[in-house]
């Protein structure tokens, strides 16, 4: 089988990037590394793509883009931050959403970015080792958000960090009795995200001597409506929670109007905190870790920008902190038990 440029960074010791640039004379190269380079292409036999050669020229001014999801909020708000770094300077951008599992699997088969690009950013984006490789075999700068990508360029917050704030914030307050809504059940494709944020829960409950208890984790799907469900649920308990951290604002959203419903507030009956301050987040009062979503978007870009320019001879990584905005869906743990009045399940 051919060598592919994956295997020469390999021998070289380089990074995927650091070889393309290389092997095409291109500025930002040690004559050190370009020499490495040149003998380790020639011991494998590797020529550089015909095809990847012209999109190194910057000739089709277009930026490829890969996510899971085009419809959530998220997403849209990365999207504009991208989309306005791009359009400053005159690139275009082309958007593949691969939400559907077979829409998936069939772009991987016949990567249809291929001659249509001169990067590629992929967003939060679950990919098979097989599938990385694919694309970084395109030999054009790739910066991912969230999963890493080796050889890519790299945007992610701290999650973890940001997980731990939440539930540290509502043991402060004096509640034992946590639930969460999360995405990361009964989710096929492994995102990352929201795992993550999973163990963070339970490890900083574990810290503070808190057992675990598996009742007290619904499923949300990242969606108001089923994080109303979710919350429900969680009421529908013998002990309910006396307080609930949401992996995403809009999870917090639904489990608000939850309360709403029947009968119960935030924070007098149950505290909630949720993840990302969506712009509604303020409007409602809710407690929150902040991410700046957009700004990763132009981050995203920018690396991208730096690649094709030259000014970026290696990927670089960069991990933005959150925050924690305290406003009026959590306070002090109650004595007393959310039981709630009956009602309709919410909608």
């Amino acid at each position: 089988m051919a060598a592919s440029i994956i295997d020469v960074a390999r021998l070289a010791g380089v990074s995927t990037a650091t070889v393309s640039r290389a092997l095409r004379g291109l500025p930002n190269v040690s004559e050190a590394t370009r020499e490495r380079v040149l003998r380790a292409a020639e011991e494998l036999s590797y020529a550089v793509s015909p095809h990847a050669a012209s999109l190194a020229s910057g000739r089709t001014g277009t930026v490829g883009v890969v996510l899971p999801f085009v419809n959530r909020w998220f997403y849209s708000r990365v999207l504009a931050g991208i989309d306005s770094v791009l359009r400053a300077n005159d690139l275009d951008l082309l958007l593949y959403n691969l939400g559907d599992a077979r829409v998936h699997e069939r772009f991987f088969e016949r990567m249809p970015l291929r001659r249509r690009v001169d990067a590629v950013i992929v967003l939060n984006l679950p990919l098979s080792k097989k599938e990385a490789e694919t694309l970084v075999s395109m030999e054009v700068p790739i910066a991912v958000l969230g999963t890493r990508i080796p050889g890519c360029w790299h945007v992610s917050i701290d999650n973890a960090e940001g997980a731990s704030t939440a539930v540290r914030h509502l043991i402060n307050l004096g509640h034992r009795r946590i639930g969460m809504i999360t995405g990361a059940l009964n989710d096929p494709r492994g995102f990352t995200t929201p795992i993550v944020r999973q163990h963070a829960y339970r490890s900083v409950l574990a810290q503070a001597g808190i057992a675990y208890d598996p009742e007290l984790e619904a499923a949300g799907g990242f969606d108001i409506d089923e994080g109303a469900s979710a919350m429900a649920k969680l009421l529908s308990l013998p002990d309910p929670p006396t307080a609930v951290f949401a992996e995403s604002d809009q999870m917090a959203f639904g489990a608000l109007r939850t309360l709403n419903r029947m009968g119960l507030s935030a924070p007098d009956d149950v505290s909630v905190i949720g993840f990302d301050d969506h712009e509604t987040a303020e409007l409602l009062d809710l407690t929150t870790i902040s991410q700046p979503v957009m700004y990763q978007g132009e981050l995203l870009a920018r690396q991208i920008l730096d690649a094709l320019s030259g000014a970026s001879e290696e990927p670089t990584r960069v991990v933005l902190p959150t925050r924690l905005r305290v406003r009026g869906t959590t306070g002090t743990a109650r004595v007393t038990r959310p039981r709630g009045k009956p009602g309709p399940e919410p909608l």
